[in-house]
């Protein structure tokens, strides 16, 4: 009998560490008390006013620096120096592209250039989440083969960035196991205790993506940190062989000449009065002095596949477009483009304009907006027909017979001009 008991306890014994040993899930908690607020960020929301972000509490900011095997966030530099500026600890996030091992290996020594040289706080973050019809098993093979590399070149420690979904079943366990969870989870992060998936702690929540943070044109994504998401000593990253020759995007400084205006500077480097304004922070484009340095984001249109899961892209504003035309043609309301791109005036955007538009149900996305003949722009003070006609495009002389203006020379702050 004391044999049969002794058998029946030892059953029951291997079949509990059985059951311990082959079970693939756990229930998620932060690895410690998150205390850390923070945000992350790339160039959708242009110009950021990092003392404001200071100020509002904000202790962490993650910094999109690339995507893909050759485009570099035109904003990071930018970013990276003005948060530094401010005492904010800076992370730094990559959204990989790979659909196979060498294009990891290829993104990981592109990332890694990209941040030679900075001195980052925090881990540094793969941003995985399109797939482009790759298996399960290729995923987690990329994400292994690109996590590996960037650890290889940079001596620094990282984490994976995750939707619930690709956290319960995309990653595998034995990522899980060797790489630490940034989760994107806009609920009630303690709703996660009851929930499922290969990891056991996530070091970082990013719980919005509609966050208002003061010095941050728009909605932004919100984050929580744990201790866990810092580095050890922070120190400089080490110097990767240059492969940013050929990025989609460079910063250089002009400095401005008598006669310079920021529309002339615009058409001389193909980008737009707002984007100039933007990265240096120009309250009035119509006021720039000789000898200001300028910065200038040259060919800085970035593709716009970073989808959070639900589609995103960039359209840029041509002559004619209203925004309830450009809602139309991509399945969305004004409201929420307006909303998403901080729209102060839904019936005032102007060609060169870069819209971010992202919905789930946007199912035109690569449909061209049907053209109007006619656009109206209000005159602010400073404006001149030359300058109005260089933003759009046209002529003086067609504004002028557009209009019937009578004088070129003479049009006043509220005047309705027709495109």
């Amino acid at each position: 009998m004391k044999i049969l008991k002794r058998l029946f306890i030892y059953n029951i014994i291997i079949t509990l560490l059985l059951f311990i040993n082959t079970s693939s899930v756990y229930s998620l908690t932060p690895s410690s008390e998150p205390v850390y607020q923070g945000v992350d960020v790339s160039d959708w929301q242009g110009y950021i006013d990092y003392s404001k972000v200071k100020e509002s509490g904000i202790e962490v900011v993650y910094i999109k620096s690339s995507q893909g095997s050759n485009i570099k966030d035109p904003y990071f530099d930018i970013n990276y120096e003005n948060a530094k500026a401010n005492g904010l600890k800076v992370g730094f996030y990559h959204f990989l592209t790979a659909t196979n091992i060498t294009e990891a290996e290829q993104q990981a020594r592109f990332f890694s250039s990209v941040i030679s040289g900075k001195t980052p706080d925090c881990k540094l973050a793969m941003d995985y989440e399109v797939f482009g019809g790759v298996s399960i098993g290729g995923i987690n093979n990329i994400a292994e083969v690109f996590l590996e590399s960037v650890k290889r070149l940079t001596n620094k420690e990282v984490i994976i960035y995750s939707d619930l979904s690709n956290a319960q079943s995309t990653f595998g366990r034995e990522l899980a196991q060797n790489y630490p969870l940034w989760i994107a989870y806009y609920g009630n992060y303690n709703e996660l205790e009851n929930i499922e998936t290969n990891w056991e702690a996530w070091q970082a929540i990013q719980s919005s993506d509609r966050g208002i943070v003061p010095g941050i044109s728009g909605k932004v994504d919100r984050d929580i940190y744990t201790k866990e998401i810092f580095l050890g000593q922070p120190s400089e990253l080490p110097q990767v062989d240059d492969l940013t020759e050929n990025i989609n995007s460079t910063s250089v400084f002009y400095t401005v000449e008598t006669g310079d205006t920021l529309s002339i500077i615009a058409q001389k480097y193909g980008t737009t009065v707002q984007e100039l304004a933007s990265i240096n922070n120009i309250s009035n484009p119509n006021l720039i002095y000789p000898g200001q340095q300028i910065r200038v984001l040259t060919n800085s249109t970035v593709k716009g596949d970073e989808t959070r899961g639900t589609g995103s892209i960039t359209y840029t504003v041509r002559v004619g477009d209203t925004l309830s035309q450009i809602a139309k043609a991509y399945n969305v309301t004004v409201a929420h483009i307006v909303e998403i791109n901080n729209i102060q005036n839904a019936n005032l955007i102007y060609p060169g304009e870069k819209l971010r538009i992202t919905e789930s149900n946007s199912t035109t996305l690569n449909e061209p907006v049907k053209q109007i003949t006619s656009y109206t722009y209000v005159v602010r003070k400073g404006d001149t027909l030359s300058q109005i006609a260089k933003i759009y495009g046209v002529s003086v002389g067609y504004l002028v017979r557009q209009n019937n203006i009578q004088n070129p020379n003479l049009i006043y702050t509220g005047q309705i001009i027709r495109i």
